[in-house]
């Protein structure tokens, strides 16, 4: 059998880095056609000279610059074609007619193209960058059955979902057809790094919002975890992936992330997908799916787990958890909003520009500005919305910023 030709979208990252061990692991089963990534150059050419890819890019056309010069330097080494900087390339990558599989692991709503632009070209997208789905996941789904592509969730709860709903054959309209075989889905949350804390939440610091204690991720989803705004991005997301209204949907704080989701059929049978916390394993399920191969992991001891713990979710603690709920039920491109303005929020509070607290604040007022037309918005409708609502995000995030440096003052 040969190898699948594996495009990897942002391979410099956490989920990227993950993906290219799985690679070194399983070397029989890929080979690296194209890599991508922001601008980390350095860490790039060192992928670029293990996996040996046909394409490479850098987003950032400064540090393009730079990986011109580096790769010009390089001799009697294997050729590699440099793409221009830029999403277009992203998208010349994830619908490339020599990739089999186009991993997808960019950070925000840069991601929206280069999906689209895969499940055009009738591409099997393994899925780490869930904010696509989250601005407009159904339409996503409706264009994959329409140009014969297919997206496998990445992100571990998801992941488990699929793993479970995979005890069954898949209905005729793919993952969209499972939810009508389930009574409900346990989505499974680590509760962030404040899950235990008693203390201000006014007052806490960057470092102390990005000290997970069980994953190690990237900050964007480290943040997100911390305000449990993650779990409320997945909801939207299972709900589009899986075909779920919300009342099928039961958050479920899990700290030791052991149990990484669960479903109940309608029997009343409740099938759960349990490993260690480790990456490694959902990539390496959505690369090589539907086979199963050896492992990559270290395997789980149940002993040392000890015991596993469930608990309710605080919405009114992490009012983050609760406007992504809200966005959900609105519909149309109202989840769209929430993610521009928690992007925004998000990098506000690690410039030091807003509090901790204050990024549920900035995301609801940004919700609050915008009337949601209802229906399914076309994409470009979803892409002028996600451009008015970063700016409307800026414009608040500006205003929070000078009432902060007010009460600092006085």
């Amino acid at each position: 059998m040969s190898p699948k030709r594996l495009v990897i979208l942002g391979s410099t990252g956490s989920i990227g880095t993950s993906a290219l061990r799985v690679v070194s692991e399983l070397p029989e089963e890929f080979e690296v056609v194209g890599l991508c990534a922001q601008s980390s150059v350095e860490a790039l050419l060192k992928q670029v000279e293990e996996f040996k890819p046909r394409w490479v890019a850098v987003f950032d056309p400064r540090a393009h610059e730079k990986l011109k010069e580096r790769l010009s330097a390089r001799k009697h080494k294997h050729p590699v074609k440099l793409l221009p900087p830029g999403v277009e390339s992203l998208c010349e990558m994830a619908s490339a007619k020599e990739a089999d599989i186009v991993l997808t692991s960019l950070v925000g709503g840069i991601g929206f193209a280069p999906l689209l632009a895969a499940l055009k070209a009738g591409k099997t997208v393994a899925l780490a960058n869930k904010e696509p789905m989250v601005m407009a996941g159904e339409q996503f789904m409706i264009e994959a059955e329409r140009w014969g592509g297919r997206i496998l969730p990445v992100d571990s709860e998801p992941s488990a979902m699929f793993q479970c709903f995979g005890t069954q054959a898949m209905p005729k309209e793919g993952l969209r057809g499972y939810g009508r075989t389930a009574r409900r889905v346990f989505l499974t949350a680590s509760g962030g790094a404040f899950a235990r804390y008693q203390g201000d939440l006014s007052k806490v610091t960057v470092e102390q919002a990005l000290a997970h204690p069980t994953w190690k991720m990237g900050r964007k989803i480290t943040l997100d975890c911390a305000t449990l705004m993650n779990k409320g991005l997945e909801t939207i997301e299972i709900k589009n992936l899986f075909g779920l209204n919300l009342s099928q949907i039961q958050i479920v704080v899990h700290p030791q992330s052991i149990i990484h989701s669960a479903v109940e059929f309608l029997d009343g049978s409740v099938l759960a997908q349990m490993s260690p916390p480790d990456m490694k394993l959902p990539i390496q399920y959505a690369m090589t799916w539907p086979r199963r191969t050896r492992p990559v992991i270290e395997p789980i001891d149940l002993f040392a787990a000890g015991r596993l713990d469930f608990s309710k979710p605080d919405f009114e603690r992490f009012p983050c958890l609760a406007l992504a709920w809200e966005a959900a039920r609105v519909g149309g491109s109202m989840p769209a909003v929430l993610n521009a303005a928690d992007e925004t929020a998000v990098e506000s509070f690690i410039a030091g520009r807003i509090r901790f607290t204050d990024i549920p604040r900035l995301i609801e007022g940004c919700m609050a500005a915008h009337r949601s037309s209802g229906g399914l918005p076309s994409f470009s409708e979803v892409v002028e919305v996600d451009q008015w609502a970063r700016m409307k995000s800026k414009e608040l995030a500006d205003i929070i910023e000078r009432g902060v440096q007010r009460r600092s003052c006085c």
